[in-house]
């Protein structure tokens, strides 16, 4: 069996859906396949524990996306036609410390500050000037972001023309803690920094997660813990929409198990049951470049390309509890209960310093000094049944667990229990008799539930200087474009990355046009930013 279109886009994440939009818009004729029974990949929401409770099975804030032109200038239709609706969450965040100490934060930047002054009051000023300091340079580095690399200045060349480039230009390549050490004073207040700059589990000590201590909690200040109404699936549903209003198709279950080739070109893929999907112009993947390389021959990508892969670091790996509740974690402070769509705990400085660099050395970690815990139904009541809730538990984790266990398998289930005894020590309710179901994927189980987060890790490979950019996913390949002729890769394996912000998904969409001498205000009638 066979099938044919204009453009064949192998995956359906949420960033090959954006570019396949786009070339619907565009008027041509799409189709998008993907090896789960649901479009999405790291946007979908599931009933995978009972009915009625709509679980985020990955990402659930999409506060990065908020700065996109594809939402700004609602691009696609997908808030004004598609009904796509997001929450801004208040408080923002809640984090609770090893000494019993609790710190929360408000979309009311004044009580931000004086919840910090708590800690200290010169911590409180530097939080305020450092908002201040990126809010200045902000637009910098999202035209980095949203545009395919030397499809504009680089980075690089807007902070040279800057009257504060110079400092961003060093920033730019300090570690999170660097910058967030030198900083802050209080050891809370460092360790709150911390804790919001790995959301995107780059280790805080990582060369070029300087920028980190600064974006995450502008975004999160300014839009909160963002959560689309309806679950982070919403996303995905108004993409299909978009999708199939212009004649394109979206098919589900089909596992990509190779490329067609015509001699040096790229012509479609073939499935694992031996389906056809042939393209006249392009295939678009969204397949994790280590799986994609194994779909031709190594003669057809070149070796400098295959090295580039061999070298690709893959990120951190993640471990995650999922729960359907009677009632959410409440956290006891001193000021009263407090409940937030985002929340957690966090080690002190050297201790999540530590986590990283053991989960980076692949040694588990018991008591993970980084826990994400995440509550939407809190401000988002329609993902479950009346008066009950959805909590998910994030935290990085080492890809295999220690020498002589049985695997994940055996172990996950411990880490799970011993995660809730330590939430329970300041959110004391969220006991057994109010879990009504819960579900543990340890990486090995994460990786088995969506091929493209190889080893557990969401978000398509770490992001430092040595794969960002023109170096994503290999040196020379940065612009989407494939050594094979008529292949294009997008996803978080491209620039800018993982997380939430459908930045590959347009960016493709923009080189897709230019090579077929087109541009993407012709197709949104808006102009590009």
């Amino acid at each position: 069996m066979s099938r044919e279109a204009d453009f064949v886009v192998a995956g359906a994440g949420h960033n090959s859906l954006i570019t396949a939009a786009y070339l619907a818009r565009a008027g041509y004729e799409v189709l998008v396949c993907d090896a789960r029974s649901i479009p999405g990949g790291g946007a979908a929401s599931e009933e995978m524990l009972e009915p009625g409770y709509l679980i985020d099975s990955c990402s659930t804030g999409h506060t990065l996306i908020q700065t996109n032109p594809l939402l700004v200038d609602d691009e696609l239709g997908l808030l004004g036609r598609y009904g796509l609706t997001y929450i801004e969450p208040d408080p923002f965040a809640h984090v609770a410390f090893p000494d019993g100490r609790q710190l929360t934060m408000w979309l009311d930047l004044e009580r931000s500050c004086d919840e910090l002054a708590r800690y200290s009051r010169r911590d409180a000023e530097t939080y305020r000037r450092m908002l201040s300091e990126y809010d200045r340079v902000k637009h910098v580095f999202a035209a980095d972001r949203f545009n395919p690399p030397g499809f504009g200045p680089s980075a690089e060349q807007l902070l040279a023309e800057h009257p504060d480039g110079d400092r961003w230009r060093r920033r730019r390549l300090m570690s999170a803690w660097d910058v967030i050490g030198a900083e802050y004073e209080s050891p809370h207040v460092q360790a709150f920094m911390l804790w919001q700059a790995f959301q995107t589990l780059v280790p805080v000590d990582a060369t070029g997660s300087g920028p980190l201590a600064y974006s995450i909690v502008y975004g999160r200040q300014r839009r909160g813990w963002t959560i689309p109404e309806g679950g982070s699936g919403r996303l995905t549903e108004a993409l299909v929409r978009a999708i199939t209003d212009h004649g394109g198709t979206v098919l589900c279950d089909r596992v990509v198990s190779r490329l067609l080739l015509d001699g040096e070109r790229c012509v479609g893929v073939e499935t694992e049951a031996g389906e056809q999907l042939t393209a006249r112009e392009g295939v678009v993947s969204t397949i994790h470049v280590k799986h994609l390389v194994e779909m031709a021959p190594a003669r057809a990508w070149g070796e400098d390309f295959l090295y580039g892969i061999e070298t690709y670091d893959v990120g951190l790996s993640g471990f995650a509890v999922y729960m359907a509740t009677t009632r959410p974690p409440v956290f006891e402070t001193p000021d009263g209960p407090r409940s937030a769509v985002s929340a957690g705990l966090a080690g002190w400085p050297q201790q999540l310093l530590d986590h990283g660099r053991r989960i980076r050395d692949g040694i588990y970690d018991p008591d993970p000094a980084w826990l994400l815990v995440a509550t939407p139904t809190l401000v988002d009541p329609s993902r479950a049944p009346a008066g009950h809730h959805t909590v998910k538990f994030l935290s990085g984790q080492a890809w295999r667990p220690p020498e002589g266990e049985r695997g994940w398998d055996r172990l996950k289930e411990h880490q799970a229990e011993r995660q809730l005894e330590r939430v329970r020590e300041v959110a004391p309710g969220l006991t057994d008799d109010a879990i009504v179901a819960r579900l543990v994927k340890s990486p090995d189980d994460i990786e088995r539930s969506n091929r493209h987060m190889i080893r557990g890790a969401f978000h398509g490979g770490h992001r430092g200087p040595s794969q960002m950019g023109a170096l994503r996913p290999a040196p020379g390949w940065g612009q989407h474009r494939m050594p094979i002729e008529g292949l294009y890769q997008t996803g978080g394996t491209t620039h800018p990355g993982g997380s939430i912000t459908g930045a590959p998904g347009r960016n493709a969409a923009i080189v897709i046009l230019a090579d077929r001498d087109r541009k993407l205000e012709e197709v949104t009638g808006l102009s590009v930013s």
